[in-house]
């Protein structure tokens, strides 16, 4: 099905998000018919508007959201499971930046279950040529070149993503998600520090596990060599949603823990 589109009014083409990147994006989840985690989406995008230094309106309240997506999108379109990914930028009417309204652009894309771990395994590698910074604005949705380049230098490559760097030559992201990397009982991820992305869904996984003594959760600083050591690696996209990566260059990798995991943490919905 084709993704669903909607505005805040008339999108115009001389807007702040089209000229400048000047927007910020946060992703909302359908399950079942049901907004799930709607209050840890909703924090992170007034975070993430206030590091970008947008102007909240008083509206912008979780009953807002909530009243918004449920009548537009599961009442109105029936979607029943989907992301909606949520795009805030700023326009061009105020005499300071910091005092101009802001619009909205969000669209619908409805899959199976957005909990579940996609079929298809994908297969990574390093990119090295470039990196990504790891300070405030790295953590959240903002404008980033990088991704662009490395999305395309994945699809020149026969690839489905590519593993981004920081300037110190640890592992950060991909181009648009987390890493986890399974170890025994020991899942290890990339500290925010290091220019992870800050994200609900992730969040919301590992803090069950971590609750439930289901696995051995560790932020780290991981170089880019260990990703050859791990047993299994799951990649979570709060815009995509939730996959297993199947081989980086040489090196292939089971999925059959992390599955089990997130089946495990489905059934807490």
């Amino acid at each position: 099905m084709e993704n669903q589109y909607f505005t805040s009014d008339g999108l115009q083409v001389k807007n702040r998000a089209f000229l400048f990147g000047d927007a910020v994006r946060a992703s909302f989840f359908i399950r079942d018919s049901k907004l799930i985690m709607d209050e840890e989406c909703y924090f992170f995008l007034m975070a993430s508007m206030r590091k970008m230094r947008l102007n909240i309106p008083l509206t912008y309240t979780l009953e807002y959201f909530q009243s918004l997506f449920n009548t537009e999108v599961i009442e109105s379109k029936g979607i029943e499971n989907g992301i909606i990914n949520f795009l805030v930028f700023r326009n061009s009417d105020g005499l300071t930046l910091s005092k101009s309204s802001v619009s909205y652009f969000y669209e619908v894309d409805e899959m199976d279950d957005v909990l579940a771990v996609h079929s298809r395994l994908l297969e990574l590698d390093l990119i090295k040529e470039i990196n990504v910074n790891n300070n405030l604005l790295s953590n959240i949705r903002v404008h980033c070149p990088e991704n662009i380049y490395g999305s395309i230098y994945a699809q020149e490559n026969d690839l489905d993503d590519v593993i981004l760097l920081n300037p110190n030559k640890r592992i950060a992201r991909s181009t648009f998600g987390n890493l986890l990397f399974l170890e025994g009982d020991v899942i290890k991820i990339p500290k925010q520090s290091e220019g992870a992305y800050i994200s609900p869904l992730l969040e919301n996984f590992v803090t069950f596990l971590h609750k439930n003594n289901l696995a051995d959760i560790q932020e780290h600083e991981i170089i880019a060599f260990e990703s050859q050591k791990a047993e299994e690696i799951l990649l979570v996209s709060d815009e995509k949603g939730i996959f297993s990566v199947g081989k980086i260059r040489n090196k292939t990798f089971g999925n059959s823990r992390f599955s089990e995991l997130v089946e495990d943490w489905k059934k807490s919905f």
